[in-house]
């Protein structure tokens, strides 16, 4: 078989012309979706992380619990509850103004995606400040800086270093997930995958979909491990 035999196989110029702009439209899509949840997930696991470290009892557990069930239960799980779940109180979303917001698939997947990666970013967060040497705090004191000078000036920097792995390891578990997004009528990246394949029945558009995603995750890690090396780079 001749090489560009072998090529058509694989990549048929008649579905990519048809397909391919659509691919790339949905491949958009997945990345707003991920990029946006995973920052509004950042500030809110990082939220939730000092919180579960505080002294009070009560916020401590309640984070510990939030936590324990975003982590515990499946991400398929809570989109479906958020998305189909939300109509059934639709008469007390509309009293609150708030239904515009629940009935729109894309609102509740974001939503969805954000409060989940809040929860794996909180226990990162929360182990990364408790990485840090109690020498840290005692020399902050010596030098009469306040507790918010101390978090942004001494801890965070220093906490970020031991997160930002595994921060990246979840932004890739995240973009996997993603996927699920297709299941409530969002065109991503493997909903258009799905639709063009409904209409086609040619593997070739799950194999577009696959190295469009292989190639996401492979930037993310080698940006990762770039940050790494710029953040760590005084330890040289």
């Amino acid at each position: 078989m001749s090489l560009e035999a072998v090529l058509h196989f694989f990549v048929d110029p008649e579905l990519f012309d048809r397909y391919g702009p659509r691919m790339l439209d949905g491949l958009w899509v997945t990345v707003k979706l991920v990029g946006i949840s995973f920052t509004l997930g950042m500030l809110l696991g990082l939220f939730i992380a000092l919180a579960r470290n505080s002294r009070w009892r009560m916020l401590s557990n309640a984070c510990a619990f939030y936590i324990y069930v975003l982590r515990g239960t499946p991400i398929l799980a809570q989109l479906f509850l958020l998305y189909y779940g939300a109509a059934a109180f639709r008469d007390v979303w509309q009293e609150l103004g708030l239904w515009w917001f629940f009935r729109d698939a894309w609102n509740c997947t974001l939503l969805t995606f954000t409060l989940n990666t809040a929860a794996y970013q909180a226990e990162v967060f929360r182990g990364s400040l408790l990485a840090i040497a109690p020498g840290q705090y005692e020399a902050a004191r010596a030098l009469h800086l306040s507790r918010k000078d101390t978090l942004l000036k001494v801890v965070l920097p220093q906490s970020m270093l031991v997160a930002i792995g595994p921060l990246g390891n979840e932004m890739i578990l995240l973009i996997k997930a993603s996927a699920i997004a297709s299941l409530v009528t969002i065109y991503d990246l493997m909903g258009v995958a799905k639709l063009g394949f409904a209409r086609t029945f040619d593997f070739q558009i799950y194999l577009w979909a696959a190295v469009l995603y292989l190639i996401i995750v492979e930037i993310v890690r080698r940006s990762v491990r770039l940050l790494e090396r710029r953040l760590a780079r005084h330890l040289a």
